[in-house]
């Protein structure tokens, strides 16, 4: 879904559809993992000047402002290694 123009930004606008895919794709390389993980889409998951977001569950692991580019390396890191990459995890802004 796109927004308007003039509202808060999309990640639709920003390749959430084209990083969807890659995930997609990622995980069809990896026939190990077809039975462990599941690629879903979503609607909006809320940091929408930090889109677009990934979370992978169950450790809760959010990642915000993510490109294609960054697939791969999550899916080798923490979804085959078990390790979240530090450098791309989402941390909430505080009050």
């Amino acid at each position: 879904m796109q927004r308007p123009a003039t509202g808060k930004p999309s990640c639709s606008a920003r390749g959430s559809s084209d990083i969807y895919g890659a995930f997609q794709a990622g995980l069809g390389k990896r026939p190990e993992l077809w039975d462990k993980i599941a690629i879903s889409s979503t609607g909006c998951l809320g940091p929408c000047f930090d889109g677009p977001t990934v979370v992978v569950y169950p450790e809760g692991v959010w990642y915000a402002g993510l490109t294609v580019d960054d697939v791969d390396e999550i899916v080798e890191s923490h979804m085959v290694e078990g390790k979240p990459v530090e450098r791309l995890i989402y941390h909430w802004p505080r009050d």
